[in-house]
């Protein structure tokens, strides 16, 4: 059912996108009682190794949870999927950019070398905001083990659940300012983007770009998403 949605996306366009921008609003993939079934979650203590109180932080203002071992069934599928449509472009992506590290195409062969690595702890999130709260601009690195994609499901509507919290990309081009790119996603709506780095064809040849990627600030209501991190945590 999820590689069906998955395989009908434009994939070609997908990897234009994130080649451009470093970040593509691939498509809708979760219906609405999947989304909400997966905000219900959020407060069932058995399903999570952790909860993250942004505030104290420094992150800005909301919570997250981190699912424990084992995901829930449609976590696992969304990642294992994902996973083997990106993997390709990663490999491509370091190549240009110069990297040695090279990715499985398999999930499973992917985690047992982070697992090898010290980084045990499943990464896949759920966070929640509420009015006033919104995410600093970050990356979502737990080692040395870094895939260079991820990617998030937003869960709620906007306008019905909840107003305001866009989903922020900024790419920080070198002895440039930064630019900023805003997704206007739906519920549903499966968005990827670069984790740190991403190659960029200049005048002189290959070069890198920087992302962070946050959310805006909650103006009412509540809005959940689904991040989904393919790199475990130590």
């Amino acid at each position: 059912m999820i590689d069906g949605r998955v395989a009908e996306f434009d994939w070609s366009t997908v990897e234009d996108e994130l080649d451009s921008y470093g970040v593509s609003r691939a498509g809708n993939l979760l219906r609405a009682e999947e989304c909400g079934a997966l905000a219900q979650l959020y407060d069932l203590e058995e399903c999570f190794r952790s909860r993250v109180i942004m505030a104290r932080h420094g992150f800005g203002r909301g919570e997250y949870r981190y699912f424990s071992y084992p995901l829930p069934a449609i976590v696992h599928s969304l990642r294992t999927i994902l996973y083997g449509r990106l993997a390709a472009i990663a490999n491509r992506w370091n190549e240009l950019m110069g990297f040695e590290t090279r990715y499985p195409l398999e999930l499973a062969t992917f985690l047992s070398r982070c697992h090898s690595a010290g980084q045990n702890q499943p990464t896949p999130l759920l966070l929640q905001y509420v009015a006033g709260d919104f995410n600093c601009l970050h990356q979502d690195l737990y080692g040395e083990q870094v895939f260079p994609l991820q990617a998030a499901i937003l869960l709620s509507e906007p306008g019905r659940d909840f107003e305001g919290g866009n989903f922020v990309v900024t790419e920080q081009r070198p002895r440039m300012q930064s630019r900023v790119e805003v997704l206007e996603l739906r519920q549903g709506d499966l968005a990827i983007f670069a984790v740190r780095d991403r190659p960029v064809k200049g005048a002189r040849g290959i070069y890198r770009v920087k992302h962070r990627h946050g959310v805006s600030r909650v103006h009412s209501g509540r809005r959940h998403m689904l991040g989904v991190v393919f790199h475990d945590a130590s």
